[in-house]
Parts: C-alpha cells; structure tokens; sequence
C-alpha cells in the first residue's frame, strides 16, 4: 500500500525547514508562516549544539559555526527522537559525515568528542560508588570502577584547546583523560600517564582482581627492578581515585 498523502506532506515539510535553499517550500503552506517554523527548528538545534560544545563553538567564526549546523542538519539523520541525544548524533555526523575539510580545526572531532563525553557523564544515569565502612585497603581490596568514569586517550591535548592554544600537528605522545562524575555530581577530568591508563584499562578487563595483583601485573608488563616502587605508587593512585569516587575498595579477598 501507498503511504497517505499527509505523510508526503509531513516529509517535505522536514525537507524543507531542514535545506530551505535546496528544498521547495511546502505547496499550500504560507512562506511567513513557514519561516517561523524554519526559524524556531534551527535556532533550537543551533543553541542546543553551541551549549553542548562551548569551546568549539567559541573557537570557530560565525559563519563557519552557522555553515556545519545547517549542513548537519541537512546529511544527517538521527537515529534517537531525544532531544538530549543531539549531541550524539552531531559527534556521529562529525565522525563519520562530514569527512576533511581545508578550513575545519584539525582537532575538531577530537575536541567535540571529550566535551560530548563531559556533557554525557553530566546527564547520565547511575550513582558513582560512595566510601564506606566496609571499603578495604585499595591494595587488597577488589576496586570497582564506578559506572560515571571514562577513559579516553586523544591525539591533541583537548582540555588544553581554547582560544590561546590552536595545536595544528599531534603531541609526540596520546593524552589520556579520565572523565568522571564525584557524589557531588560534578564532572572532573584527570590526565594520566601511560602506566595509569594501563591501570584503568586492568580495572575494566578485569574486574574481580585485587588492586595488588593488577599492579603486579603492570610492574612485570615494564620489567620493572624495583616492583614494590610500582605498587606503592599504584597505591597513590588508586587513593586518589578513592578519594573522587572514581573507584571502590571492596573488601579483602578471603
């Protein structure tokens, strides 16, 4: 069967408020009316997506800001009907769409995509894990990595890239961020080295390890001479991470 004629309506009216200039207006519906709706559509997107990612929008010109929404909005199509997964979805179209342009920053995607990961661990679901009498010793403990924390390593340093600092080429080494929510449900970052984001990365494979057998295992990954050094310096850390609810002790294994 033939879609009904209202559906038709419906998707060249999308059509159009979507790509006015290449899209004819709707037959039968008035243009000062139509320019409301087309005004509205995408001043809502435009401001949703310029609170989402604030440092980007600060760093491009408006009519280079104005140019990528109007052309996200026209190739891409969202997969979610929720306004809070837009920016989701301009990550998507970043990635994957809009492909390399001469005049786009060359951090681009890399920037949008740790403040898309701030705003999504500041509206996600879930509680990070709270101190508690029965947490263990971070050592013989079982750490567990609260549901609120993620690890990222970026190309560029991107939670140094503002308006002082445009880095054009790479660093010589990956930036490891550790994006996470506290009790307070702030959203914090910590930058970590190579042998720290080794740690986290244990902490997710391996869930049922002590935290003195995941250091273990990071000393003899580097042949270290000295393994009691790798472990009392894991153990810094992972107070550390106590202490911002980034992980829990659990108690001692019996």
């Amino acid at each position: 069967m033939s879609e009904p004629d209202f559906i038709h309506r419906q998707y060249r009216f999308a059509a159009h408020i979507r790509d006015p200039q290449h899209q004819p207006l709707p037959a039968g519906v008035e243009e000062r009316r139509m320019a409301v709706y087309r005004e509205l559509f995408y001043n809502n997107i435009e401001d949703f997506l310029a609170r989402a990612f604030p440092v980007l929008r600060e760093l491009m010109q408006d009519t280079e800001w104005h140019a990528m929404v109007r052309d996200f909005l026209v190739r891409h199509r969202c997969r979610s009907p929720l306004f809070a997964e837009i920016p989701r979805e301009f990550l998507a179209y970043l990635e994957q769409e809009r492909g390399e342009r001469d005049d786009d920053p060359p951090f681009l995607q890399e920037l949008a995509h740790y403040e898309w990961l701030e705003l999504a661990l500041s509206i996600a679901e879930g509680e990070p894990p709270a101190a508690t009498a029965a947490d263990g010793d971070v050592l013989e403990g079982v750490p567990q990595l609260s549901p609120l924390a993620r690890m990222h390593a970026y190309r560029y340093p991107v939670h140094r890239i503002g308006p002082d600092y445009r880095p054009q080429t790479p660093g010589e080494q990956p930036t490891y961020l550790l994006v996470y929510r506290d009790a307070e449900d702030e959203v914090g970052f910590i930058e970590l080295n190579a042998v720290s984001a080794r740690l986290f990365s244990l902490l997710q494979e391996q869930s049922g390890a002590s935290g003195r057998q995941l250091l273990l295992q990071i000393a003899d990954e580097l042949r270290h001479p000295r393994v009691e050094a790798v472990v009392e310096g894991g153990r810094e850390i992972l107070e550390a991470w106590q202490e911002r609810n980034i992980i829990s002790a659990g108690p001692a294994r019996t």
